[in-house]
C-alpha cells in the first residue's frame, strides 16, 4: 500500500506541476502582452514590466491550482487506464475507497500549498506589484471615483476608546505609493448626524498606533449646531452670511488625528477582495459592519478563501472515474480535453455564484460552498455510473 501511495503521489504531483507551469506560463505571457503597450511611457521600462509580471505569478498559482489538480489527476488516471496498470491494481484487491483515500492524501498536500500561497504570499505580492509599477512611473495610486477615495470610521470620546460620539467620513484625493495621503478632507458628524466640523489637510502621514499626522490643516468647527437641525436647511445659506459666529476657523501647521482608519484598511478598501487574505477580509468586514456599510461582497470573498482550496478535493474526486474508463472509451487526449472543460466549467460556475450571491443577497457561506457541492454531486454520480457500466 505504501508503494502504491508513493507511486500515485509521484505520478500525480509531477503531472500537476507540469500543468501548473504551463498555465502560469500562458498567464504570464498574457500579462506581459497587456503591459508592453505601456512600456516607454512615463519612464516605465521593459524591465519593470517583466518584474511586474513576475510578482503577479503567486496570485495566478492560487487561481489555477484547482484546475491544475483536476487535469493532472485526470492525465495520471487516464494513463493508468491506458496501460492497464489501474486494472492490475484493482485485480490486486485495491478498492475504490482505497484509491479515494490515496487521492485525498495527495490532495491535502495541494490544499495546504494553496492555503499558504493564498494567505501568506498573494496578500503581499499583489500590493507590491501595484506599488512597484506605480513607483517606477512616479505616480500615485488611483482611486475609483473622481472625488477620490472615501471611507468612514467612528468617533469616540477618548480617541480609540470610550463612548461613541459621532462618525467621520474620510475623503482622500490621492494615496501615494509610500502610503502618504494627499488632499485630505474629514467630515465629522455627531450621533444625530449633524455636521460638527470639516477639516482639510494638505497631507497625512501614518505614525503608528492609529495616529495620523496631518500637515497644513484648516478646521471649520460649527459652534452653533442648533442651526443645523432638520427643517432649517432652506434658511441655512442666508444664516451663513449673517451668523459668522457659528463657524470657527482654526489653522495649524500640523495636527494629530486618532482614527481606526489605518493604511492597511485604506489599501484593503481599494484592493480586489480576491487578492486579500482571509484575515484581511475578516478585519475589513468587521470594520464595515461597525460603520453600518455593505459587507456582502467581502463576506463572500472571505468564505471563498476558505472553501476554494478545498475544491481541490472535489475536483480530484471528479477525476477518479477517468481511471475506470477503458481506452476504447476515448484516448488520453480526449479525457484531458474533458478535464479542461470540467475545470473551466467549475471556474465559470464559481464566478457566477459569487456575482449572483451579491445581487441576490444569498447567505455568504452558501454562495461560497455551492459550486463545490454541485461538482461533488457530479463526482459521486460519475463514480456510480462507471461502476455500473
Amino acid at each position: 500500500m505504501k508503494i502504491l501511495q508513493r507511486y500515485f503521489a509521484v505520478s500525480i504531483l509531477q503531472a500537476v506541476a507540469f500543468v501548473l507551469v504551463a498555465f502560469l506560463a500562458l498567464q504570464a505571457f498574457m500579462d506581459l502582452t497587456g503591459e508592453l503597450p505601456k512600456v516607454s511611457k512615463n519612464g516605465y521600462g521593459v524591465q519593470y514590466a517583466f518584474m511586474y509580471v513576475l510578482v503577479q505569478i503567486p496570485g495566478h498559482v492560487y487561481e489555477v491550482m484547482p484546475l491544475a489538480a483536476l487535469i493532472g489527476t485526470i492525465y495520471t488516471m487516464a494513463q493508468f487506464a491506458a496501460t492497464s496498470e489501474f486494472t492490475i491494481m484493482r485485480a490486486s484487491s485495491m478498492s475504490t475507497q482505497m484509491v479515494a483515500w490515496m487521492l485525498a492524501k495527495i490532495g491535502l498536500v495541494l490544499v495546504v500549498l494553496t492555503f499558504i500561497v493564498g494567505e501568506l504570499v498573494v496578500p503581499r505580492t499583489a500590493p507590491l506589484a501595484e506599488k512597484f509599477k506605480l513607483s517606477s512611473r512616479g505616480t500615485t495610486i488611483s482611486t475609483e471615483f473622481r472625488s477620490g477615495l472615501w471611507t468612514k470610521d467612528i468617533v469616540k470620546s477618548e480617541g480609540m476608546t470610550g463612548t461613541v460620539t459621532g462618525s467621520r467620513f474620510f475623503n482622500v484625493r490621492e494615496v501615494g505609493a509610500d502610503g502618504t495621503l494627499k488632499d485630505v478632507k474629514l467630515y465629522e458628524f455627531d450621533t444625530s448626524f449633524r455636521l460638527r466640523s470639516i477639516t482639510q489637510a494638505k497631507t497625512g502621514t501614518f505614525q503608528g498606533n492609529n495616529k495620523w499626522l496631518l500637515s497644513d490643516v484648516t478646521e471649520n468647527i460649527f459652534t452653533n449646531p442648533e442651526l443645523l437641525k432638520p427643517g432649517i436647511e432652506a434658511t441655512l445659506a442666508n444664516n451663513y452670511a449673517q451668523e459668522s459666529s457659528m463657524i470657527e476657523t482654526r489653522r495649524s501647521a500640523t495636527k494629530d488625528l486618532l482614527s481606526e482608519i489605518t493604511p492597511k484598511i485604506l489599501s484593503v478598501s481599494r484592493s480586489d477582495p480576491e487578492r486579500m487574505s482571509a484575515n484581511e477580509l475578516a478585519v475589513y468586514t468587521r470594520h464595515l459592519q461597525e460603520n453600518k456599510q455593505e459587507t456582502e461582497r467581502f463576506k463572500i470573498a472571505f468564505w471563498k478563501k476558505l472553501f476554494d482550496p478545498l475544491a481541490i478535493f472535489v475536483l480530484m474526486a471528479l477525476a477518479l472515474p477517468f481511471g475506470y474508463l477503458h481506452t476504447r472509451s476515448g484516448g488520453v487526449s480526449l479525457k484531458i480535453f474533458l478535464g479542461i472543460m470540467l475545470g473551466v466549467s467549475f471556474l465559470l460556475v464559481n464566478t457566477l455564484f459569487s456575482h449572483l450571491g451579491v445581487l441576490s443577497t444569498w447567505p455568504a457561506v452558501l454562495t461560497a460552498i455551492a459550486p463545490s457541492l454541485l461538482f461533488l454531486l457530479l463526482a459521486i454520480w460519475a463514480m456510480w455510473w462507471v461502476e455500473r457500466h
